[in-house]
């Protein structure tokens, strides 16, 4: 199966195995121990890192040893053409879905053992919606994550470094029966199966959720969006390490 080329032509005129323009800005919630704004074309979500020296309750009473990471995940209002309700104090099922997703994205990053008896939180806010926010928050925020542990270990609080794997997310699909790359919301809409991966530098899965929206899909046709997603995670990891370097 053919997954380059232009067989069913992209509104933006990519390959069916090109992602979109990603970029990532560094720093851009100073207040933040860690933070990024990143973009998959017109996807923009901000990943910011905040950090306190204790551990949930569970853990506590648990005596479970080492520290816990955890994220939030919201979509502002005008993130979307249609105004969105604002969230409220309790996420709704979609938002609790994708932050329970990031926060075991990350946490395959990290040596919790190593990280101490703390709690690193990551709110990852999407700017602009077209596609692809929990992938691009995933993505993100490990990027976040690294700038926060660096600071950690710069101001002597953490003396070892917990960072164990590179981790970044990619969506693939079929669409017209054609495995596409890094989908925007109008392609995800199209798609008889989606798929969000989340990959790890040693070439791991961390997750794989995939769905057919239209009709079951063939073990050839995984096997061929898997194949895509890998090269998209791959690509990933290194815009992921060209933003980190010279911090």
């Amino acid at each position: 199966m053919e997954a380059t080329g232009f067989d069913a032509l992209r509104s933006d005129l990519r390959k069916n195995d090109q992602m979109r323009p990603v970029t990532i800005q560094k720093h851009i919630a100073p207040a933040a121990a860690g933070s990024c704004l990143i973009s998959f074309g017109n996807t923009q979500v901000i990943c910011a890192v905040g950090i306190e020296d204790k551990v949930p309750p569970w853990m506590r009473f648990q005596k479970v040893p080492g520290g816990w990471l955890n994220a939030e995940y919201s979509m502002l209002p005008y993130s979307t053409d249609e105004r969105s309700k604002r969230p409220g104090a309790s996420p709704n099922g979609r938002s609790m879905e994708i932050q329970r997703l990031i926060g075991r994205s990350l946490r395959a990053s990290v040596d919790l053992l190593k990280l101490g008896a703390r709690t690193i939180t990551i709110d990852c806010d999407v700017l602009r919606a077209d596609g692809g926010t929990r992938t691009a928050s995933i993505t993100g925020a490990y990027v976040a994550l690294v700038l926060a542990i660096r600071k950690l270990q710069e101001t002597g609080k953490l003396k070892k470094d917990p960072l164990a794997e590179q981790v970044a997310a990619i969506s693939v699909g079929l669409v017209k029966g054609v495995p596409m790359l890094d989908l925007c919301y109008e392609e995800d809409f199209a798609a008889s199966t989606d798929a969000n991966t989340v990959m790890t530098s040693g070439g791991k899965f961390i997750e794989v959720q995939s769905t057919a929206e239209d009709g079951a899909y063939s073990r050839a046709e995984l096997n061929a969006l898997l194949d895509l997603a890998e090269k998209g995670n791959r690509e990933l990891m290194k815009i992921q390490l060209d933003a980190l370097s010279g911090d």
